[in-house]
């Protein structure tokens, strides 16, 4: 204590606390002087202010008359909300909580993992820290990554200045971009004058705004705003729309979104047409805890039918009702109601792409669908079932509808054991289309699967099957059903038995697998001579490799195939494997599809090859040959290159005999600007009839 100088030094941990005003500084030496009281540090030193900030920096100075803190030095401050302050320098009133800077940088929620914090870049700054507010010079702002929904986008906002007030931010001469930062410019970016974002509205408000796509302007915006990231749902207007077809003409849709309350909304979307045509579409939704419903309405005017002359109003309506039922001792529990109604059957062929996207609009212009559905899950077993209602609006209106009233499918594992499992799978329809055609069936399916024999000596495995099939039918104007009620029991037996050998070397992992499926069957089979079914590598060891539900394969057969695969151990994506099999059976089978070639003694040699010979080009190559491997019934050859963003694929489709007539040449083509945007064309060529079929960009 130098008392003639009125200043102490104290060195050595040393620690300063007042607790009326809850400062505390600690450091390794201070010195203070009383005539000014003021206090300086030396060295590292931290101290703790209302509890509330916490202040890491170097030599410090503690003005106490004023109650103000300073330092000439790198600093950082921490406080109670996770805020993270880095400056070079500081001045900060303790009793106004007024922070001023340089060099200041700053990250919000500083406790979340890296990029998924605001953060913020300022060459100078005046922060009032209890109201929120505050004024800088040039700035750089890093939104968190994810602000937007896209994790690998770096939103950032630059400007000349910032400044924030009563929750409303401005920045001057604005810069922003979502685009991942790379070497060269962004893809798009919006330059403002300002852009304001207001917290109490949740809104982005921008003035004088130019949008540039790589560096050209290409729209100006003298203002326009829209809500900011936090908002999830905001009534206002949606993205304008341009059409043009060449019965309609062009069309202009300007889609109007309302939000009715938390669980209810509403995009009202008028559209207007050249050829003095108007439309109006509604879609509705609400969403409750346990239910959801969407209702899509369209009311068009001024149409004129082309085969009346006359002009008339016509409409459609699609909704939608899902609810979780919530029954005890199921785990699911689903119920759906649906209905799709057009006034005019070639409505959505018309009018269709000029809807809004939605959900519940057709897939099939051609096929509308209203039922209902209900799914039961239960531990031990599912249970679905509903009805439906067809309509196919290219027949004629005696003829255009599919009833399917009521459906069922059941299935239940029976029993499990080391041996093997029985399972029960039943379903049943009742159908009625065509006017007066009617069929009604009940298809319960037995069947027992024993688990895996391998014999340890010479890696043999095999598994012997054993399928049932109890048909219950009654048809009316049905060739394949009688009209008197028919029980029938069909059973199948399946021996498969496959050797895999495996070859392993320092670059390669080899796999060949020589398999058999031996299927006998002593029932009969219906006639399905003429249905069309394709068989191929993929479906032919399949047990219902024919698609037929009421009955199995006839006759007595044996599968025979092998299996080849050459695998790079570096890149697993580099790989070799070709696949070949035919079947074999003692009798020609009359009611077997003709095209699958299954009905004869000896079918069709089939064949896949798969070669993907790098990154940039993989082969796959498709065929079927006749037995007595003279002629190519199918040819299906794949190229395909990549490039970067750009991949493009040459298919050659050819088919002779009874397998069809056809042959095709298409190309596809696609380059991915980004994750956002890209580009495709497609071309298909007949050769057959010599014609190009469509250019699709």
């Amino acid at each position: 204590y130098f008392k003639n100088l009125e200043k102490i030094i104290a060195d050595g941990n040393v620690k300063i606390k007042d607790e009326i005003k809850d400062i505390s500084i600690i450091t390794k030496k201070i010195t203070y002087l009383k005539n000014k009281n003021k206090i300086f540090t030396e060295g590292q030193t931290s101290s703790s202010i209302n509890s509330k900030y916490k202040f890491f920096s170097k030599n410090l100075i503690y003005f106490l008359n004023e109650m103000r803190l300073s330092s000439s030095y790198e600093t950082t401050i921490s406080d109670n909300n996770f805020s993270l302050y880095e400056l070079s320098s500081f001045d900060y009133q303790i009793e106004d909580e007024f922070l001023k800077g340089t060099d200041i940088f700053i990250i919000e929620n500083s406790n979340l993992p890296k990029g998924q914090s605001d953060e913020y870049f300022f060459v100078n700054g005046f922060f009032d820290l209890k109201n929120k507010n505050f004024k800088t010079g040039e700035a750089k702002i890093k939104l968190k990554k994810n602000i937007f929904g896209k994790s690998d986008n770096d939103p950032r906002l630059y400007g000349a200045s910032l400044t924030k007030k009563n929750n409303i931010s401005s920045v001057k001469k604005a810069v922003f971009t979502s685009c991942k930062k790379s070497d060269s410019c962004p893809p798009w970016r919006l330059e403002a004058s300002e852009i304001k974002h207001d917290k109490n509205k949740k809104q982005l408000i921008y003035n004088d705004t130019v949008l540039k796509v790589y560096d050209i302007p290409v729209f100006y915006f003298p203002k326009f705003f829209h809500p900011d990231p936090t908002v999830k749902r905001q009534s206002g207007f949606l993205q304008p729309r341009l059409n043009n077809s060449n019965i309609l003409g062009s069309s202009l849709s300007l889609p109007y979104f309302h939000v009715i309350s938390e669980n209810k909304d509403l995009t009202f979307n008028p559209i207007l047409f050249s050829k003095n045509v108007k439309m109006i579409q509604n879609e509705y939704r609400q969403k409750n805890l346990n239910s959801s419903l969407i209702l899509d309405t369209g009311i068009t005017s001024g149409f004129k039918s082309s085969t009346t002359q006359k002009k008339k109003n016509i409409n459609h309506l699609f909704g939608r009702f899902e609810k979780n039922l919530k029954l005890d001792n199921f785990l699911k529990s689903d119920f759906s109601l649906f209905f799709e109604r057009v006034t005019k059957d070639t409505y959505l062929k018309i009018f269709g792409n000029n809807l809004a996207k939605s959900d519940i609009k057709p897939k099939n212009y051609d096929i509308l669908n209203s039922g209902f559905d209900l799914f039961l899950e239960h531990e031990t077993f599912s249970l679905s079932g509903g009805a439906n209602i067809y309509e196919d609006l290219t027949k004629k209106q005696s003829d255009r509808y599919q009833f399917v009233l009521p459906y069922y499918n059941f299935s239940k594992s029976l029993i499990s054991t080391d041996y093997g499992t029985i399972n029960l799978n039943s379903k049943g329809n009742n159908t009625l289309d065509n006017t007066n055609n009617i069929k009604s069936r009940v298809i319960n399916d037995f069947n027992f699967k024993m688990n895996n024999k391998i014999f340890n000596n010479i890696g043999l495995k095999n598994n012997l099957n054993f399928y049932f099939k109890n048909l219950n039918s009654v048809g009316k104007n049905i060739s394949t059903y009688k009209s008197s009620p028919q029980i029938e029991l069909q059973s199948l037996i399946e021996l498969n038995s496959e050797l895999p050998l495996f070859k392993s070397d320092e670059k390669y992992n080899q796999m060949l697998i020589p398999r058999l499926s031996l299927r006998m069957n002593p029932s009969d089979m219906k006639n399905y001579s003429s249905n069309e079914r394709k068989i191929d590598t993929n479906n032919i060891f399949d047990i219902n490799r024919l698609g037929l539900d009421d009955t199995f394969e006839a006759g007595n057969s044996l599968t025979v195939g092998v299996d080849f695969k050459k695998e790079n151990k570096e890149n697993k994506e580099n790989y070799l494997e070709l696949k070949l099999a035919s079947v074999f059976r003692n009798s020609v089978e009359n009611n077997i599809p003709s095209q699958s070639t299954l009905n004869k003694e000896n079918s069709n040699i089939f064949g896949s090859i798969d070669y993907v010979i790098s990154e940039l080009i993989n082969i796959d190559y498709n065929f079927a040959i006749d037995n007595n491997v003279k002629n190519f019934e199918y040819n299906s050859i794949g190229l395909g290159l990549s490039l970067n963003n750009f991949v493009t694929k040459f298919n050659f489709i050819e088919e002779d005999s009874v397998l069809g007539n056809t042959n095709i040449f298409e190309n596809i083509s696609k380059y991915d600007i980004n994750k956002e945007n890209s580009i495709s064309f497609k071309t298909r060529r007949n050769r057959e009839i010599n014609l190009t079929e469509y250019y699709d960009l």
